[in-house]
């Protein structure tokens, strides 16, 4: 089952996130989902 989530980012890094949906023809859901998964799997990979 999906959840939402909110959050709230600095300015810069918004901007970021859309440069990078720009670049690769993404959402910004979908950048956001992608760093969320690599973010959870660098975790996961130091444990």
């Amino acid at each position: 089952m999906e959840r939402r989530y909110s959050v709230s980012i600095e300015r810069e890094r918004a901007r970021r996130i859309e440069t990078l949906a720009r670049e690769y023809d993404l959402t910004t859901q979908e950048v956001l989902q992608q760093l969320v998964e690599v973010g959870l799997e660098e975790i996961e990979t130091d444990e």
